[in-house]
């Protein structure tokens, strides 16, 4: 089987990228001829479906764009490369999402990357590749964006690793999350309506750690901040849940999520918050502490 057209770009650029410059020429135009011939090489190995060899002729450019001294350019052949890594090497995506970040920053695009960061946080996360280093991800981005006053931004990637952060059965720092979600969309009209349900996965992650005090403590802060938050039926569900855990009563626990579970379907987190909490529960019938 021949040379594939990318092969031969490929060639052509790696030869360009090892020449030695002429009287007339100059080092900076070599380096661009050859990045050019790398982007073309790495869009025809995207046409013919080659990712990996996608991925390295964009680093391979990137590389020539640096020597260039063209950073914007790097920056976009590395972003390049991770997306045609994302197809087949999620690791070497992550590496060049990771160049990519590091020359935003020295220019001072925390917006771009935050969202560098996010898409970390999506390869990390799919699959399960490292649901970890996802939420550790989300929770920067987040950082980054709050920093650049992109609140609501910030707040879903916070949400997302809240999420994570209890499927990891880190409920501590799932707890501390929602509550801080939980804060944010309080100051505005648009996001108010969804308080009560970071509050109650915020209360159900302290029953969860099997700290009641801090349950009972949460819910009386979440009265004041919001008046109106008792007479809901996410905090009427929390508070039946914490009585039945304070009286070790798994009847009247299980009473009370199948009758919630009725009105307000349970999502899937949910279910495994509460199968945890009740696990508790039927382990120590002398109550959770």
């Amino acid at each position: 089987m021949g040379k594939s057209p990318g092969d031969d770009l490929l060639a052509k650029g790696e030869k360009k990228a090892g020449s030695s410059v002429g009287w007339f020429g100059s080092q900076s135009s070599k380096w661009e001829e050859a990045g050019d011939l790398f982007q073309q090489a790495a869009n025809q190995f995207k046409i013919e479906k080659e990712w990996e060899k996608s991925g390295k002729a964009f680093e391979r450019e990137a590389a020539c764009r640096l020597k260039a001294g063209e950073n914007n350019d790097a920056m976009n052949a590395f972003h390049n490369a991770a997306k045609s890594y994302k197809k087949s090497n999620p690791e070497a995506a992550v590496s060049a999402l990771h160049q990519t970040i590091q020359l935003l920053t020295q220019a001072g695009n925390f917006r771009q990357a935050a969202d560098r960061e996010k898409e970390i946080a999506g390869v990390y996360a799919q699959d399960g590749l490292d649901m970890a280093k996802a939420r550790d991800s989300f929770v920067r981005a987040g950082d980054w964006y709050k920093q650049e006053d992109a609140n609501a931004t910030a707040n879903q990637c916070y949400q997302q690793a809240a999420e994570l952060s209890a499927d990891l059965g880190d409920y501590p720092r799932s707890m501390d999350l929602y509550t801080t979600v939980a804060d944010w969309s309080l100051t505005s009209a648009l996001t108010k309506y969804s308080v009560k349900e970071y509050w109650l996965r915020a209360a159900l992650c302290s029953m969860a750690m099997g700290d009641l005090v801090t349950t009972s403590r949460l819910m009386e802060s979440f009265a004041q901040k919001d008046v109106t938050f008792p007479s809901t039926r996410e905090a009427k569900f929390a508070h039946e849940l914490w009585q039945a855990c304070e009286e070790a009563d798994v009847e009247r626990f299980t009473a009370a999520v199948v009758q919630y579970d009725q009105v307000t379907k349970l999502d899937n987190w949910k279910t495994g918050v509460l199968l945890r909490i009740k696990k508790a529960l039927e382990e120590d019938e002398g109550g959770l502490t």
